[in-house]
């Protein structure tokens, strides 16, 4: 019926169905206990002369969604990290909406819209390869999980027994929606009513301190959201920043808490922690606060035994490495990052299972496969990264053999670059006999044919496999009389 009253009568019979629903709602939620005190300060309004956002810099396709909304009736507004970085003069990575339409009203009045998640229901509009977030104003939990009467079926919060938000989908005011925000430098709001900013969290003055500070208590809220751990640590190394003192206490106790979050989604922040160009800085933070110890186990335990051994400067080469080429504008892969800092482990394991009797080859695989599958159990790394990393493990020892013709047949291999990348820095990291082998290999690669077969004589028996080979036993023949 609404879909109908829109085609015949245009937005005028949105805004009186969006009156209806906020009476009604009003009605349905009267008996509900009022909230207690905000944890905001008084709201700052900043008018358009005051400060520097302008709608040149914002994407047209955001400036669609907040007019359409508002000529629906609705409020709407940029919020968040968009409005932060325009403030802080940078180029904001995508623009976030918020209005107090529910999805299924923003789905209405954009037909190119469709609706995602369960645990966060929002709205998703999409303009080709732009896609603008509109989510509705979050209210407290009080009121829905809390309430006696009403039935579970209909309850749309949830918390966990650590205090983590299972599902969100309570609605409320702008108000509690700037107090459900969790940095104070993201609880900012711009609106194309007047072209004024609206503070409530004073994340201005937290701009200008450059601190990261959640709103209410850090605890409270890292328990809410682990995941707020690893956004505090991004933002701070992105932005330049420091984490407020009482934001940065928490988070070694509660780093624990990151275990509690589905693997596929702690695959996706850790890639934006170590492929946003900030990844050398993000890992020095993690390991300082404690976080590196539930999210790579495996890396960790080393680094305790060698603070600054092999596996921190393979580690700590391959985030610079891959900082370097971030901000030259050159791909990077998630598959080199997770090679390069779960490689020592491997190793280890490797060299365990040779001792106990497997074949080279037999206990790289097998190493391998272990490893893998335990850290899978934090992070879900996607197979066709660990099918790369793979690769690019298992050439390693075939690096070492280029007798004959298997130095040509390694130089076609698909992984062959990764895998030779991949040793440059396991030599800048050992030293020893790992840079004379980088530099054959690289001297290989850009000689023409005559001098790859001078290369390959020059290396004598140095370019043969000198593994133990098992002993084969031959039944004799019987004599014949």
């Amino acid at each position: 019926m609404l879909d109908f009253c829109r085609r015949t009568f245009g937005s005028k019979a949105i805004k009186v169905n969006n009156q209806k629903t906020k009476a009604v709602s009003k009605v349905q939620q009267a008996p509900r206990p009022a909230p207690g005190a905000s944890l905001l300060p008084a709201v700052q309004r900043l008018s358009r002369d005051q400060h520097a956002i302008s709608r040149k810099d914002i994407s047209p396709n955001a400036l669609k969604v907040l007019y359409r909304l508002k000529d629906a009736g609705f409020d709407a507004y940029l919020v968040g990290g968009c409005i932060r970085d325009l403030l802080l003069g940078l180029k904001p990575k995508d623009f976030d909406v918020v209005t107090n339409a529910k999805p299924e009203q923003v789905k209405q009045v954009f037909r190119n819209c469709r609706l995602i998640g369960r645990r966060f229901r929002l709205a998703h509009v999409v303009f080709g390869r732009e896609v603008i977030e509109v989510a509705t104003f979050r209210g407290h939990h009080s009121g829905a999980d809390d309430e006696t009467d009403t039935a579970p079926k209909l309850k749309t919060a949830s918390l966990s027994d650590h205090g983590q938000i299972l599902r969100d989908n309570v609605y409320g005011t702008i108000e509690e929606d700037a107090e459900r925000r969790d940095f104070t430098v993201n609880a900012l709001y711009y609106s194309v009513n007047d072209f004024c900013v609206y503070d409530f969290a004073n994340g201005i003055q937290a701009i200008t301190a450059r601190k990261i500070e959640l709103i209410g208590d850090p605890e409270t809220r890292y328990r809410e959201d682990p995941v707020r751990i690893l956004r505090a640590i991004r933002f701070a190394t992105k932005l330049n920043m420091q984490i407020a003192p009482a934001s940065a206490e928490p988070i070694p106790q509660l780093a624990v808490l990151l275990k509690n979050i589905p693997p596929p989604r702690l695959f996706d922040e850790l890639v934006k922690l170590l492929l946003a160009g900030k990844a050398f800085d993000n890992f020095m933070l993690m390991r300082d606060s404690k976080v590196l110890k539930q999210l790579l186990p495996q890396l960790d335990k080393l680094l305790k035994q060698e603070p600054e051994g092999k596996a921190f400067q393979l580690a700590t080469k391959a985030l610079q490495n891959t900082d370097e080429r971030v901000e030259a504008d050159k791909p990077v892969t998630p598959a080199f990052i997770f090679a390069a800092l779960l490689w020592y482990p491997v190793e280890l394991r490797s060299q365990i299972l040779i001792i106990d009797g497997l074949s080279e080859i037999d206990a790289m695989n097998i190493a391998m496969t272990e490893v893998l599958d335990d850290i899978q159990r934090t992070i879900a790394i996607p197979k066709r990264f660990t099918l790369a990393m793979r690769d690019i493990w298992a050439l390693q020892s075939r690096l070492t053999k280029r007798a004959g013709r298997r130095a040509f047949k390694l130089l076609e291999q698909p992984k062959f670059r990764g895998a030779f990348d991949f040793l440059q820095l396991r030599a800048e990291a050992e030293g020893g006999s790992l840079i004379e082998l980088a530099l054959w290999w690289e001297r290989f690669q850009f000689a023409d044919e005559t001098g790859r077969l001078q290369l390959i004589n020059q290396l004598g028996k140095d370019g043969i496999d000198k593994g133990p080979r098992r002993r084969r036993n031959y039944k004799r023949k019987p004599t014949v009389e």
